[in-house]
């Protein structure tokens, strides 16, 4: 890493001692040009030894391959397919599965916080699991995979879920579901979620 400032332990150059002797002999208007010139120059040199921000930031992005890519979504969609298939075969609790067990995890639902972190979204899932007895999710064909890297991609799909509870109700629901998905010990898992469904009309 480079020091905060890599001038500063170096002598001057005699191009540098040249700028100086000018600045001393000019005018009051010419000796400001100057040392904001001067300045401007010490920002150039920084820059080129430190590597601007942008310039990290595209060489991060451009770190993903095409190929990378289309590996990460066609996983990523795959997992999404796997999800639906499990809650629909298993139940709620098939999502234990998909959620990340660590304290970076958390779930809303319709702009508010349903689960802060993991241990919350077990308990909750766990709880909820007992009152219903059948359930089935599709995911809609707009399912859409944003490959932020090969381990990380964002996630999103319309969503239609049939729930039937133990007293033999049957509730419809539909909205959109968004989440961040991340691959990690050889699966993917949500290591966020939110669940929304339309508004009502305002009356």
């Amino acid at each position: 890493m480079l020091s905060a400032d890599p001038l500063a332990k170096k002598p001057r150059s005699v191009h540098a001692r040249y700028h100086q002797k000018a600045i001393r002999k000019a005018t009051p208007l010419r000796r400001t040009l100057a040392v904001l010139g001067l300045q401007a120059a010490f920002l150039v040199a920084a820059f080129a030894m430190t590597g601007s921000p942008a310039r990290s930031a595209g060489a991060a992005e451009s770190s993903l391959t095409p190929v990378g890519a289309a590996a990460t979504s066609e996983g990523v969609r795959t997992f999404m397919q796997t999800v639906a298939h499990d809650v629909t075969q298993d139940g709620p609790l098939a999502w234990l599965k998909f959620f990340d067990t660590g304290p970076q995890f958390f779930m809303a639902v319709n702009g508010q916080l349903a689960f802060p972190n993991a241990a919350a979204a077990d308990k909750g899932t766990r709880d909820f699991a007992r009152t219903i007895n059948n359930i089935e999710l599709t995911w809609g064909n707009d399912l859409r995979v944003d490959p932020l890297t090969t381990e990380l991609a964002v996630v999103a799909a319309s969503w239609r879920e049939i729930q039937v509870d133990k007293a033999g109700h049957r509730v419809k629901e539909a909205g959109y579901f968004t989440g961040l998905a991340e691959y990690r010990g050889g699966r993917w898992r949500f290591r966020n979620a939110h669940w929304s469904t339309p508004a009502s009309p305002a009356r």
